[in-house]
This record gives structure tokens, sequence and C-alpha cells, in this order.
């Protein structure tokens, strides 16, 4: 959890603390200053060396280094390069302070520096804390703070976690049993476990603890901490075990939350560079090209301007985009992460289930008198058709001809959303595939999205709706691995460890092959294996190769290729978590694309649409229902 990793900032070799603060004093003097030379030099030296140099800038110049840059400086950039000139306690306590002082609470910073941080690091800033604002730290946060989420802040405060690395056998599975038996095997939960066992116990005996956990729970920690816990506790203990299963990956995720999205969080930005960037950003930066489509370089780089950026930029060190090999701790983590998703057994859940009482025929009735008329009572025909399972829909549209008046009355993407919504799966996806391939272009997200997440059975089902059509499916695209999900050829039986070796092993020496030949051989093996069986043989890809399947995917393909074998991959690791990326791209930015939006709500509403709402909300730190509140 705490080891050092690789930074992207080290000490400056030929290192003259006099010269530097010359350099400072000139960039600064007169009207204006040298942005570029302050920025280039406070940027290439470690905190170390700068506080060397505040100290010569003082004995040379009798100013304060710190306050002449807050003079010269402005906005975003002045406060970035102020930062970087405190100490890194100094800096937690400036944090700290910040988080808890004046009306509200910033519980994410407090989280996030208290359960990143080691033994040593929590008694410095407990330190600097008090040296800085003459209080104690525990008893300020005690005061801005309450219930469970206090208690365990207060734990990690004390600075005591073991970091022996000592781990006890028998005490591993002792912890995992009485972990769940505080939360998943009891109504109610028991807190005051959490807080002890997760506060306290070592890195390496945690990481143990939460593998016992899965075989016992058949679920992971996150996930009975997510149905046990609420609030900022349910936040704080999902941090603590983010940390101890990586910090890197904790760090990787709050950055991509800081810049996604309509404006940037540049203070959490900030914090995150400047604290990091001597201690593992080279680690952060494999694991944010591990979990997202870009490298974090590119993101900053897209993010933010001026100096501001150029600094930032430098604190990242460099660009990640083509794949390579892994660091080890990257490493490590991708090969966990598939481990994690193939032991998991996640319970899917749709939003919409069958309505207690229904009556077919009183629904019938209830509909046509809503359309009757002099305008139509949009209310009640949203209120029937949403809180009744698709069974039951098809038996009040068999009960009458509900659908030439539901065309003509409604209008638009509502008229959309509901005649999507009576028909059967199979008849709506095959829509689905007609619109995305009529007209000029073919619209191969929606194919890709459509193919890669149904199973055979249900592709059966649309493909004979389809053929009622009088269409062939394969007729716009081009794509192979589409075409190959139109087959039905994927196995849908469990794991077979012995071939699953083979089969990583075959697509680790495809990575040697031309292009045609590699794409040959990577869809002989993505397009028909089943998913539980592709788990391991991408956690084995990570042992064979050092490095993801995504990333080779990125680097070697392109196109629609591309797509559609990363809809594979991402389907794979959770598709819960693939759809509500799609949500997401489908309502971002300016303009909605309705179709997406549509296709998604209606064809997972009784699947798995409770679980791609609880994906949403923990990437995307909104729910999607506020998300689609906004858009209207």
């Amino acid at each position: 959890m705490f080891n050092i990793g690789y930074g992207t900032v080290k000490d400056f070799e030929g290192f003259d603390a006099s010269s530097d603060a010359q350099t400072l004093y000139n960039a600064m003097k007169g009207i204006g200053s040298d942005k570029e030379t302050i920025l280039d030099l406070i940027t290439s030296r470690s905190n170390a060396q700068r506080q060397e140099i505040v100290a010569a800038y003082k004995s040379l110049f009798g100013k304060d280094l710190i306050g002449d840059l807050k003079y010269e400086l402005t906005g975003k950039f002045e406060r970035l390069i102020v930062c970087l000139m405190r100490p890194p306690a100094y800096h937690d306590a400036k944090e700290i302070k910040d988080a808890i002082k004046g009306l509200g609470t910033n519980e994410k910073c407090l989280i996030e520096i208290l359960v990143s941080r080691n033994n040593q690091q929590i008694h410095a800033l407990r330190d600097a804390y008090k040296d800085a604002y003459g209080r104690d730290i525990e008893a300020d946060i005690v005061s801005d703070t309450s219930g469970h989420f206090k208690k365990m802040l207060v734990v990690l405060l004390q600075g005591t976690r073991d970091e022996s690395g000592v781990v006890h056998a028998d005490l591993v599975e002792e912890d995992a049993k009485e972990l769940y038996a505080a939360g998943e095997e009891q109504w109610g939960t028991d807190e005051a476990t959490f807080i002890m066992i997760l506060g306290n116990r070592s890195v390496t005996h945690l990481q143990m603890v939460f593998d016992e956990y899965e075989k016992i729970a058949e679920k992971s920690l996150e996930d009975s901490i997510k149905s046990e816990l609420s609030g900022d506790f349910e936040r704080l203990m999902l941090a603590v075990v983010q940390c101890i299963r990586s910090v890197p990956m904790f760090f990787a995720k709050r950055l991509y939350k800081a810049m996604k999205g309509l404006g940037t969080a540049d203070n959490t930005l900030i914090r995150i560079m400047i604290s990091r960037s001597e201690i593992d950003m080279l680690d952060i930066r494999e694991c944010f090209c591990l979990l997202y489509e870009k490298s974090l370089y590119n993101m900053i780089k897209d993010d933010t301007s001026g100096e501001y950026k150029r600094t930032l930029l430098r604190l990242c060190g460099g660009d990640d985009d083509l794949a390579g090999e892994f660091f080890p701790e990257a490493a490590q983590i991708a090969y966990k992460m598939w481990e994690i998703s193939a032991m998991s057994k996640v319970q899917l859940k749709g939003t919409v289930r069958p309505f207690v009482g229904f009556d077919a025929s009183s629904d019938a009735k209830a509909l046509r008198k809503a359309m009757k008329g002099f305008g139509t009572d949009e209310d009640t025909i949203i209120s029937i058709i949403t809180q009744r399972s698709n069974e039951q829909r098809q038996e009040v549209k068999n009960s009458t001809d509900l659908m030439v008046d539901l065309k003509s009355e409604l209008s638009n993407n509502l008229r959309r959303l509901v005649l999507g919504l009576m028909m059967t799966p199979a008849e709506f996806d095959a829509k689905m595939m007609r619109k995305a391939m009529e007209g000029a272009g073919t619209d191969e997200h929606s194919l890709i999205e459509v193919l890669v997440t149904r199973s055979n059975q249900e592709i059966q089902a649309m493909c004979a709706a389809y053929q009622e059509g009088k269409r062939e499916t394969d007729s716009s695209t081009s794509s192979p691995p589409v075409l190959q999900s139109v087959q039905c050829t994927r196995e849908e039986g469990p794991v077979d460890l012995e071939r699953a070796l083979v089969d990583a092993q075959e697509l680790a020496d495809a990575c040697n092959d031309d292009s045609n030949a590699m794409e040959t051989r990577f869809m002989s093996i993505l397009c028909t294996r089943s998913f539980t069986h592709l788990r391991r043989v991408f956690q084995e890809f990570v042992k064979c190769t050092n490095k993801d399947i995504e990333q080779i995917i990125k680097k070697e393909f392109s196109a629609d290729v591309k797509n559609a074998m990363f809809a594979i991959v991402r389907s794979v690791k959770n598709q819960p978590s693939y759809l509500a990326d799609r949500l997401y791209k489908a309502m971002k930015g300016l303009g909605t694309d309705d179709r997406a939006l549509i296709r998604i709500m209606v064809s997972r509403s009784e699947v798995d649409l409770f679980n791609i709402r609880k994906e949403f909300k923990d990437t995307h730190d909104v729910s999607v229902h506020d998300f689609i509140q906004v858009l209207s």
C-alpha cells in the first residue's frame, strides 16, 4: 500500500540552491514575471531541494520566496506553484485545514489524505498542523464530523496501522469471517468490526483477508460495503479498501473523476499531482491507462490550459498512450483486477419487475382512455407502461391494438421510448440493428453494443425477428467480430483452466504476428470463448506478457475491429460498467444520443439496469437519474 514506487520528480543533479534562488529572483524582478523559467525550475527540483531554495532566497535577498511567488503569479498557476513550495506534511495540513474551515466539510479531501498516507506521514501531518495553526488536528476533525465516519477518521489519525508485514494465517480466516458476520450474514451492520479490522491490520494481511472474504461471501468486500454501509462512511471504507489493494489505482480513479465531465476539480488535481509526483506518479499513469481510454497526460492536456497545464504536464512526466510494458505495480494490479473479476459473483438486477395485481384488460382500458378525446394523458401512459414487465406489456398489447394509437398520439423521443417498451426484447433489438444500418453509413457502435452484450439465445431470437423485416444483418458492416457474434458461436460453459493457459499463450504469441494474422488469432478466441473462460484467459495473458489485453488491443488494432474487441473485453471484465460508460457517452457533451439512451434504458431495464446505475454513480459521482434530469 505505502511502498515507494516510481516518481516523476527526482533530485536535480548539480543542484545549487543559491544559483536557483538567484534565477527565481531574476525571473520575478521588474515588470511582469518569467513564468516559463519559474515553472521549469520548480518542477525539476525535488521538494527537499525546493526547501533549500526557500532558505537561500531569504538569506540572499531578505525576502520570503513563497510571498513573492504569490504576488507575481495569479490564478490556478499561482496556487499550484505555491503548493509545490510547501513541505509535504505542511501541504497536507493546509489541505485538511481548508477542508474543515467555514460552513460545510470537504469529506472527500479528508478521506483521500487520511487513507493514503503511511504512519510516518500521518505523524508528520499532525505535527505540521499543530505548528502551522496552533491547534490539534484530531480535535478539529472530531468537531467537524460525526458518527462512524468520525470514528474511522480518528483511527486513521492515530497512525498506528501495523506496518510489520507479518501475516498470521489463522487470523486471516478469522478476520474474513468476522467481516462477513458483521455485514452480509446478519440483519444490520456491525460497523465497529469494520473499523477495527480495516483501520489497524497491515496491508499485506488485509490483502489476504480480502481474498479469503471473496471465497466466503462469493462477492468482493467492496460490493459488501456498498450494500451494507452508506454515505460518507461508505465512501471512506471503500477508499480504505481501494488503497489497501493499490494506492496508485485509487489515485488514478480520483484523477479521472477530477477531470471528467464539465469543469475540473482543480484543488483535487493539484493536490494529487503534487503529493504523488515523487512517490508513485509513474504507477498512477499506468493504472490510469489500464482503467480509461486515454493517458493521464492527454487528459490533463485536454482539460487544462496555459502555464497551469504546462506545470501539471511536467509533474505528470510523459504520455503513456502507446502501450508498453507495465511498471511492476501496474502489472500486478492488472492481474489482480482480472482475478477479482473472475471470482466475483454479482447478482444482476433490473429496475422493472412484474406488477402485483396486474390486469391486462384494465390496463388496456386505462391506456385507451388516456388517448381518447382532445389531448393525451402522457403521465398515465408512462405510469402504466413503465410499471409493467415486458411480458405483461405483451398481454396488454395483445388484448387490443394499441400500437397504432400510441404512434399517432405520442411524438418524438417519448413515442420512440414507449413503442420500444411495447416490443418484445427480440423485436426491439432487431429494430435497433435495422436503425443502425439504414441510410448512409452504419452506426457500428450500436451494432457492437447489442451483439457483444446479448447471449446466443437472445441473438438467435433477434435474428429471427430481424428476418421478418426481410433484411440481412451483415449487409452493411464489415467488422469481423460483429459478424462472428451473429453466428451465435460463443461457448457458454465454465472456465477450462488448462485451455485458458493455452489460449493466453496463443494470444501472447499472436502479438508477434503481422496485423492480419494477429487479428484472426485474437478473433478466434475473443469471439468464441465464454465470458467466464475469457476472464481467466485475460488474467493469464498479463502473466505471459506483462501487459494488459486492453492496452494491446488499443495499440495494435484500429477502427471497428478495435472497438468490437475492446467492447468484448470490457463486457467480460464488467458488463454493467461497460454499459454505464455507454450511457455516459450518450449523454455527455453537447447534444444527447437519444437512440443510444433509449436502447440501453429499454433493453436493460429488466436485466441489469440496477447494476448499471451503481457503476455509473461509482464512476461519475452522479446518479443516472440526476444526469437524465439535467437533460430535460
